[in-house]
């Protein structure tokens, strides 16, 4: 793959996103509207404006009422890490770059999202490279972006 068409795309899927301080809200939402909570499930799902809530000044949605439930009664669980930007741009660049919600990864309790556009899953490239590694990686960066 080519690394300039890679990282040039990931620039511009970083450009024009709505967001809060430390968080993607693409849509005015976590997530892009997913349900947090539903990945820990092994599912992407949109979620419901009937079954919105707030943290942290973030709105997140979610596709049933238990869900929301769930997250509101312990919402640190269901975070997604790097405030829900692309976990492999934050280990490779440092950069908060948007996600395709439905590309996504939940690794020792933890929610990682990623971009996804024709030819570049970031998801594969973290799992062929070393997710370990990365992960390090993208929590030195995200901590360097947020202090």
């Amino acid at each position: 793959m080519n690394k300039i068409i890679f990282f040039s795309l990931l620039m511009i899927g970083a450009i024009g996103c709505s967001q809060h301080k430390d968080y993607n809200t693409k849509k005015g939402y976590a997530a892009a509207g997913y349900d947090v909570v539903a990945y820990f499930d092994g599912q992407a799902l949109e979620g419901k404006k009937e079954f919105t809530t707030n943290y942290d000044d973030v709105n997140y949605m979610f596709n049933s009422r238990a869900n929301m439930d769930r997250f509101n009664a312990r919402p640190e669980v269901y975070l997604p890490q790097y405030g829900g930007y692309c976990a492999y741009a934050m280990a490779v660049n440092g950069k908060k770059v948007n996600v395709d919600p439905e590309t996504y990864e939940v690794r020792d309790g933890k929610l990682y999202l990623f971009y996804n556009k024709g030819k570049n899953n970031t998801l594969q490239l973290w799992l062929n490279e070393s997710p370990q590694n990365l992960q390090s990686m993208a929590d030195i960066n995200w901590e360097k972006l947020i202090n």
